[in-house]
């Protein structure tokens, strides 16, 4: 008999522990029973603490309203209620400014998906306000980006123009740029690819031939194929560690709904993402509860998905916030490696390729005239060696 592959949690802490024991039932009302020791010596403001960096409280919120206060302190309940309301009227907000730039890219011959946001929430979880949001993600073709610059700037949004690029590296190193509207306070990231290069992913016409409309808003707007979904979800939840409980919730949402998971393999198996879909699955499955078909097993069965999923835990052990920087030296060590962990054997391949593609810090060391910009790909060994060398000769 195979012994079944269990994830070791023993770093985890308690309250992190108690809030997926939350997530794992809709009814939680008899946790002080099932769960006595995992309530002992819980800090509570530690527990508050962790609810809000992952992103989940709208969700856990309605359920502690179920509990008595000798199981979870009043407090901590009107604080969670508190932060979901804010959450609600928020979310409401980002579905007009969404309705009215999905009109206005319409009315522009833009083609437009919608990635995360109010419309993420209400196709994963049936209601915007059990979801956090801060900003609006957008897909558009790479061709249409000038167009939608011109759109957003007549509207008042002004472009955070921080991609520095030399010989056009921006089109895949990178894959959204960002805007932020002074007055409303609102943030749009416009992507022209669903996550940065490089590597290999569908294109903006196959992912619009395959598209959804959500009737969230009286004006269509345009989602992503479940299948499709399924893909953003897993690369860029594992991209980023699973760092936020939240990313694991909307996999555990997703699969609850029909997909045509034959074809869901097949884009998986095409876009080398077999190990990081196994990954997410086996961290749903055991930390969530959620229970696996066999196809989806399938994908959980090979070692690498196993190692991958055990490292993710890494990110539960501290409070890790990779989007703010700087990030701490270990941390950010510890995610590179990661990150070239998560990589098939052909895209470690590509990664070091991409090494050997000129970089703006090339052009900073050494400025030439644009027209002679392609000598900084025989030039690039000897630039680098220069920085390294500059570098440690520092005080």
């Amino acid at each position: 008999m195979v012994n079944k592959f269990k994830l070791d949690l023993t770093a985890i802490p308690k309250e992190l522990q108690l809030i997926f024991m939350l997530q794992k039932s809709d009814s939680p009302a008899h946790l002080k029973t099932q769960y006595f020791e995992l309530l002992t010596d819980i800090d509570w403001d530690q527990f508050i603490d962790l609810t809000m960096h992952h992103r989940v409280y709208p969700v856990l919120s309605p359920k502690l309203k179920q509990m008595d206060d000798d199981i979870i302190p009043l407090y901590v309940k009107k604080f969670l209620n508190k932060q979901y309301k804010r959450n609600t009227f928020q979310m409401l907000y980002l579905s007009g400014e969404m309705e009215q730039v999905g009109r206005m890219f319409a009315d522009d011959h833009i083609p437009l998906i919608f990635l995360k946001g109010p419309v993420l929430a209400h196709e994963l979880y049936g209601d915007i306000s059990l979801r956090t949001s801060s900003d609006l993600d957008m897909l558009i073709p790479i061709n249409q980006l000038e167009k939608a610059e011109t759109l957003l700037t007549e509207q008042g949004y002004q472009k955070d123009d921080y991609i520095q690029t030399v010989l056009n590296d921006w089109k895949w190193r990178h894959h959204h740029v960002t805007y932020f509207h002074p007055q409303k306070k609102i943030k749009l990231e416009v992507h022209w690819r669903l996550n940065p290069g490089p590597g290999k992913e569908p294109s903006f016409n196959d992912l619009w031939k395959r598209k959804c409309i959500s009737n969230l808003t009286s004006f269509p707007v345009h989602v992503l194929s479940k299948e499709d979904m399924f893909l953003f979800l897993v690369s860029h939840g594992a991209r980023h560690g699973w760092s936020r409980m939240r990313w694991l919730l909307d996999i555990r949402e997703l699969l609850h709904q029909q997909m045509d998971w034959q074809l869901t393999k097949r884009l998986l198996k095409k876009y080398q993402l077999y190990q990081t879909a196994g990954q997410a699955l086996i961290l749903v499955e055991q930390l969530l509860d959620k229970k696996l078909t066999r196809g989806m097993k399938a994908l959980t069965n090979h070692t690498c998905p196993k190692e991958l999923a055990q490292k993710a835990l890494f990110y539960y052990k501290q409070q890790i916030n990779l989007h703010t920087d700087p990030v701490p030296e270990a941390i950010a060590s510890y995610h590179k490696h990661y990150l070239f962990s998560l990589m098939s054997t052909q895209q470690k391949l590509f990664f070091m390729m991409s090494f050997l593609y000129p970089y703006p810090e090339d052009e900073s060391t050494l400025p030439l005239p644009k027209a002679f910009h392609f000598l900084y790909f025989p030039l690039r060994p000897f630039l680098w060696v220069w920085r390294k060398t500059r570098k440690h000769a520092l005080p």
